[in-house]
């Protein structure tokens, strides 16, 4: 039987009317939508359903809004599925710790509300972030290193997104010494229209927060095993996977040593759970080298879901 691995999407990965037609049929997945509603004020159907992208971008509303969608068509498909291992790109974590019964969906909800919030307040002036492209790793870590030592200033990789797509995050100062250095390299730095400089040591005093409110939640064993963003690896521990996730907002995402790592436990077919299908576009260039065969889909809405 050939071993199925869930990946379930982050920030960048929302549209317009995104999950509207499985909570239309499923009062559980309506549910998601109303306790995240109660929990955060925000009207997020209006939003999601109806509103205009700039709104959709905010990510106090979008935080809580991808993750009722990417749980709900968890729901739609889970009987269907037998995952040998689950893993969400940044925000969609979170997701999988639903899905793998970590965390109740509940405690999910809230804890990305809380997040979301956290990351919007958390934006410092000359703070930011820029995906590089058309650059293979060791020339952006190179890059980053220079750029920082330049500078004397705060800059890293946030995501290993794929091995020619990398996300950089730090101060102003050190992302334009970047910027000159990607171009003179022939890559191609483009900046992120974000609040902060997310998954890095300057949003530590949020990260802090975040951290103590995780330890209020129950964490369960997991039902399968989760891929973290931090480490690629999988912890069996509810303890271990607790210290993992309260480093998760400031650490790298290591998204293409995740990808491997799933494909090295023997996985060959990969289900992206969530809209958009941005990680089911990243398999080709993450798995593409290996020799065996391999296979990915993305199930986005109820229709898809269905053809399961």
């Amino acid at each position: 039987m050939t071993k199925i691995g869930v990946l379930f999407p982050g920030q960048g990965s929302q549209e317009k009317g995104m999950g509207r037609d499985v909570a239309e049929s499923d009062s559980a997945a309506l549910d998601l939508w109303k306790l995240a509603e109660n929990e955060s004020g925000l009207p997020l159907r209006e939003i999601y359903w109806d509103g205009e992208a700039a709104d959709m971008a905010d990510t106090r509303a979008l935080q809580p809004a991808l993750t009722v969608v990417n749980l709900s068509l968890w729901l739609t498909v889970k009987n269907k599925i037998a995952p040998a291992a689950t893993a969400g790109h940044s925000l969609g974590e979170f997701a999988s710790l639903g899905a793998a019964g970590i965390l109740s969906m509940e405690d999910c909800i809230k804890a990305v509300i809380l997040r979301g919030r956290l990351m919007a307040e958390s934006g410092g002036a000359g703070h930011g972030m820029a995906a590089v492209v058309k650059l293979q790793q060791d020339i952006v870590e190179d890059i980053v290193d220079k750029a920082a030592k330049s500078t004397g200033k705060e800059l890293r990789i946030a995501n290993y997104n794929t091995p020619a797509q990398f996300v950089i995050s730090g101060e102003q100062e050190a992302l334009d010494a970047a910027d000159v250095l990607v171009k003179e390299a022939k890559g191609r730095a483009i900046r992120l229209a974000v609040s902060g400089a997310f998954h890095s040591p300057l949003i530590q005093e949020a990260a802090d927060e975040f951290s103590a409110f995780l330890k209020t939640l129950t964490w369960y064993t997991p039902a399968f095993p989760l891929h973290h963003n931090a480490t690629a690896l999988p912890q069996p521990d509810p303890e271990q996977i607790l210290t993992t996730m309260q480093n998760q907002m400031t650490s790298s995402v290591l998204w293409i040593q995740t990808m491997q790592a799933m494909w090295v436990t023997g996985i060959r077919e990969f289900v992206e759970v969530g809209p958009k299908g941005v990680l089911f576009k990243m398999l080709k260039a993450n798995l593409g080298s290996m020799e065996e065969k391999w296979s990915g889909r993305n199930i986005g809405n109820l229709e898809q879901a269905g053809e399961l």
